[in-house]
């Protein structure tokens, strides 16, 4: 078995998709024509997201993302996490944490995505 894609459920997928785009650097892999539903090419795991709508047709019952108390978290790793959260927060991302240099080796910032998604950008974990 194999990790394939994780799904989010969002209002605009759209929207969601040129937020990731210039906000993280992502690009579009596809949306779909009814634009309930589309993915970023992102490696061998897909992060895509589905309309709140047709996952309420498809008898879901989906929620939005709570920013104020999450249940996941996205991350994306770079070199500059510095630069990136300056390039998320540009594009409309909402600060949650500001650099900070953990003691297992990593530097880490959150931010919450226009759904309300957190997110965090980090750095590789560096050996002790």
């Amino acid at each position: 078995m194999k990790f394939k894609y994780t799904i989010l459920y969002v209002e605009d997928v759209a929207a969601t998709l040129a937020f990731y785009e210039n906000a993280f650097g992502m690009k579009t892999a596809m949306l779909h024509e009814s634009g309930d539903y589309g993915e970023l090419s992102s490696g061998d795991t897909t992060l895509s997201f589905s309309s709140l709508a047709l996952m309420a047709q498809l008898g879901k019952n989906p929620s939005r993302g709570d920013g104020s108390a999450p249940c996941f978290e996205i991350a994306f790793e770079t070199e500059e996490v510095e630069k990136s959260l300056n390039k998320a927060t540009a594009a409309g991302a909402v600060l949650v944490q500001d650099v900070e240099h953990m003691p297992w080796g990593q530097t880490t910032a959150y931010v919450k995505d226009l759904n309300g998604f957190l997110v965090e950008i980090c750095s590789p974990i560096q050996a002790q």
